[in-house]
């Protein structure tokens, strides 16, 4: 396995290009001359901007602000090197450093996701969902409000558990407050997509969608 080691990082921030519906999101990490972009999907950036926040809880310790949404903004150009897998964060109390590892996502990974995804919806339709030790209830509460589906709770995992991957990978290490204001540029990013319908809590797209809590009728976003 190749491993690119940021270390620590220089800057790290999430962001999205395109329009509503069809954006792009992005992890973006530097080091000196080394930029590290990866494409990553909207719903690990939800769940890593929370995972982030639990993280920082259980240190215990005083987190500045960090730098603010200005200083956020992905790099040009912005050329990912592949898109993300599996993502996994600890704290390493020695160096006060919080490590993110970002691993590929590889064609053998897509096929595995998918079936966990169907288990995962399937067991929390029958009231059998149990996502682990990685989120507490308050966070799983608004991962439920922001959309996350139990699938993708299994995208970040206790590194403890995790099985060695065979592609590359990529291991920032950042500050508390490097990592507070990664969390709070995902959620504003991943905030910023297409409006839910008043109706069925859909997203709408620019020229309106079917809704089915209106028998099919068309509901269109006059923001």
């Amino acid at each position: 396995m190749t491993s690119m080691d940021l270390d620590p990082v220089d800057r790290i921030t999430a962001g999205a290009v395109g329009p509503p519906g069809q954006r792009t999101f992005y992890l973006q990490a530097r080091k000196g001359d080394e930029l590290a972009t990866v494409m990553v999907e909207k719903q690990q950036v939800q769940l890593l901007s929370a995972s982030i926040l639990e993280i920082l809880a259980r240190v215990g310790k005083e987190t500045g602000e960090g730098p603010g949404e200005e200083l956020m903004q992905l790099e040009e150009p912005v050329e990912p090197k592949w898109r993300a897998g599996r993502l996994s964060i600890g704290y390493v109390e020695d160096r006060d450093l919080v490590l993110l590892e970002i691993d590929e996502l590889l064609p053998e990974d897509e096929s595995e996701e998918e079936e966990e995804e169907e288990e995962a919806e399937a067991e929390a339709e029958a009231g059998e969902d149990e996502p682990g030790d990685v989120v507490d209830e308050d966070i799983l509460e608004s991962l439920e409000e922001m959309g996350v589906t139990p699938g993708a709770l299994a995208a970040i995992e206790a590194m403890e558990e995790l099985e060695e991957p065979t592609g590359e990978r990529i291991r920032v290490f950042a500050t508390r407050e490097q990592m507070l204001s990664l969390s709070r540029q995902g959620a504003l990013v991943a905030a910023r997509g297409r409006p839910a319908c008043q109706f069925c809590g859909n997203p709408i797209d620019p020229e309106g969608h079917v809704c089915p809590a209106m028998n099919g009728h068309g509901s269109l976003d006059r923001s």
